[in-house]
């Protein structure tokens, strides 16, 4: 097979350098800097906010000095997550990529493509001089995968244009024009070691392989979280056996992803060991049948490991039993038919950790609809909070609801049926995306957003598929041909 040429040139060069460069969330600072000095070297006005959310501003080309200013908007962060046993310092290392048949990866890592691939075009774009366009602010906000604080933290006035793309989307041919708001729900039990009753024996279990995905963009797929699927086994035993002391769980890394995998050890009475081990067993096969069509890599171990003290009875007992009850996946579906069936209410349930006298859980919960998200965040913490829990909500971010009568959205789909004799897809997303704390700060800005596909988000499967960036781009600079006059 020939490999595919990684085109347009300018954009996947500018991708190359962007991914030389650290960029975790909130930890932005070498890309900050990158910025400022490509934006100065280049002879641009280049303006880093108290944020840090850098613009560059260019003029517009010979005969288009009268349009109307547009913006193109990106985010600089990447999420960081790799496989297990890969090795890499995330604050020092580049990432490495690969071409896959028509796709772009990385080794044992996320590629960063969301949204490097948007700064790079943002990038090709101002160094570029033979490209037609009216005057262009490109904007790099920080923090968006961990919170949207970069956005969140942009003053009005710093952006001054008309329109606003924002390249942060992940199927080429759909044009979004609405997006979910957001929180964050955050539980802790706590409690108090103790050693395990004479007599226990020890098992460690683990799950992996699952798919995982993005929290939001990818809930409707149905695919198996490795938190309900451990904490429902452990339900299960716990209704089944007395004497079963747990001493660990841990999984999921990060506030916007479905868990992948996942880990426990318990304590079980001696003689009870072997029956464990066989329910752990029939129950990995009944759950590899339930979702043999989204996940077909699913790894379970179930080994013996050292003794060590044990979290509270009942509070494990309680934390397990919340585990089995909390609301996860979807909750509601858009009732509007413009948004064409699209997943309106949500809940994950991202991330545990077990510390010495502590279990610390994350869950993020969306919404297009406000009040069902405040309602959807209550439902959660009822859960928690009835099994004893401390339980937090962070300040979350808006939704951004669908202009009626958009010019852009106009210019948007004709541009895109001239050039490749279709109509685009004009829907919502159920997930977060800066427009809706922009439409806050601007409220008559005019936006919608598109990107190449991408596929796998915030996992170490994370790909690119390279055809659709040359049409991305091709819909682009043809669209910034067609902004209208002031």
């Amino acid at each position: 097979m020939n490999k595919i040429e990684l085109k347009p040139t300018a954009v996947f060069e500018e991708f190359a350098k962007i991914n030389q460069i650290p960029r975790p969330s909130k930890r932005e600072e070498k890309m900050i800097a990158y910025l400022k000095e490509w934006g100065e070297s280049h002879g641009l006005d280049t303006k880093v906010d108290e944020t840090g959310n850098v613009i560059i501003r260019k003029g517009a080309t010979k005969g288009m000095e009268n349009r109307k200013t547009t913006i193109l908007q990106s985010h600089m962060d990447m999420v960081c997550d790799k496989l297990v046993d890969y090795e890499i310092d995330f604050d020092k290392d580049p990432i490495k990529t690969y071409v896959d048949g028509e796709w772009l990866t990385a080794e044992g890592t996320t590629l960063g493509a969301d949204d490097g691939i948007g700064c790079a075009m943002e990038l090709a774009l101002l160094a570029a001089d033979d490209i037609e366009h009216g005057p262009i602010e490109c904007v790099f906000t920080r923090d968006e995968e961990t919170g949207l604080t970069g956005a969140e933290g942009m003053k009005a006035g710093f952006m001054t244009g008309d329109f606003l793309i924002n390249l942060d989307s992940e199927d080429e041919g759909e044009i979004f024009v609405s997006c979910a708001g957001g929180r964050n729900t955050s539980a802790k039990f706590t409690f108090q070691r103790e050693n395990a009753p004479a007599g226990s024996f020890f098992l460690r279990a683990q799950l992996k392989g699952l798919v995982g995905g993005h929290s939001g963009d990818d809930i409707n797929k149905q695919r198996a979280n490795a938190i309900k699927l451990l904490g429902r086994f452990l339900f299960a035993e716990m209704q089944k056996y007395e004497g079963i002391r747990l001493a660990q769980f841990n999984s999921g890394k990060l506030h916007n992803a479905i868990p992948r995998d996942g880990m426990f050890v318990i304590a079980v009475p001696n003689e009870l060991k072997e029956n464990v081990k066989a329910d752990w067993n029939i129950f990995a096969a009944d759950v590899e049948e339930e979702f043999h069509v989204t996940d077909t890599q699913m790894v379970w171990t179930m080994e013996s490991t050292d003794a060590e003290p044990v979290i509270e009875a009942q509070v494990a007992r309680n934390f397990v039993y919340a585990l089995q009850a909390v609301d996860n996946g979807i909750y509601a579906i858009c009732q509007d038919p413009e948004l064409n069936g699209m997943v309106e209410t949500s809940s994950n349930i991202a991330s545990i950790k077990t510390l010495e006298n502590e279990i610390d859980i994350l869950s993020s919960q969306r919404s297009n609809v406000m009040s069902n998200l405040d309602n959807m965040c209550a439902t959660i913490e009822a859960c928690f909070a009835l099994a004893g829990a401390e339980v937090k909500h962070s300040d979350g971010y808006p939704a951004w609801k669908m202009r009626a009568h958009s010019e852009l959205q106009k210019i948007v789909r004709e541009s895109y049926v001239k050039l490749f004799g279709k109509e685009p897809i004009m829907r919502g997303i159920h997930a977060g995306l800066e427009c809706g704390l922009f439409s806050e700060r601007y409220p008559n800005l005019d936006m919608v957003s598109f990107g190449p596909t991408l596929r796998f988000v915030h996992t170490p499967d994370e790909r690119l598929h390279i055809p659709t960036v040359q049409m991305v781009w091709d819909h682009l600079l043809d669209v910034l041909k067609n902004i209208p006059a002031k």
